[in-house]
């Protein structure tokens, strides 16, 4: 079977640099093109399952490419993304900027940070994996929209790494992972593949 890492399109807040977390917010037009762009390099795929983080940006991506599948979009909460607690809705510069000595640890040691009033890695990882293990046990090809770090530590369980070493697995948005899941191993074919939208500018 075929496990398929969606990241959903980009939101005006990924273009200007802003934690999003678990803030609901939708997809841009370029959002929309890019999820676009996206489901037409899987319309021939043959998927038997799509599952989605609820947030709008995942929901919506995740609806633009079942157009060309038409199956029952699976809602799961423990798709979302890491809740980032005090930090949702930083830009990236304010934090640089006032939490230094926090981005150090967390750049030293992703995987002891805890983000404050929000998750750590670990608990993001544990209920991220406990959905997709379901989704694994129930031998389909699957296709999984959800967000950076929830399938950076999905990808870290499936390739039996370190959570500190979390950022050799992170995706752009717009991006598909494909893994080949056999009895006793994961295959990643395919990891953070953007050509889609490559070929698309081109044109």
């Amino acid at each position: 079977m075929q496990l398929i890492l969606i990241r959903h399109g980009e939101t005006l807040w990924n273009k200007e640099g802003r934690v999003q977390g678990t803030s609901d917010v939708e997809l841009s037009a370029a959002g929309k093109k890019q999820a676009e762009l996206l489901a037409l390099s899987l319309k021939d795929h043959p998927l038997e399952a799509i599952h989605s983080s609820p947030l709008k940006r995942a929901h919506q991506t995740a609806e633009i490419i079942n157009e060309f599948h038409h199956l029952d979009i699976q809602l799961h909460w423990d798709l979302m993304e890491m809740d980032q607690g005090d930090f949702e809705g930083f830009s990236f510069k304010k934090l640089m900027a006032s939490k230094k000595e926090f981005l150090q640890k967390w750049i030293s040691d992703p995987a002891s940070v805890k983000m404050p009033n929000g998750e750590s890695l670990s608990e993001l990882q544990n209920r991220a994996w406990h959905i997709t293990e379901e989704i694994i046990g129930k031998s389909q090809n699957a296709l999984i929209v959800s967000h950076n770090f929830t399938i950076a530590t999905i990808l870290c369980r499936l390739r039996n790494i370190s959570l500190s070493e979390f950022r050799s697995t992170c995706v752009d948005t717009a991006s598909k992972t494909i893994v080949r899941l056999g009895k006793e191993q994961a295959i990643i074919d395919l990891l953070n593949d953007r050509s889609h939208l490559l070929e698309a500018s081109k044109k």
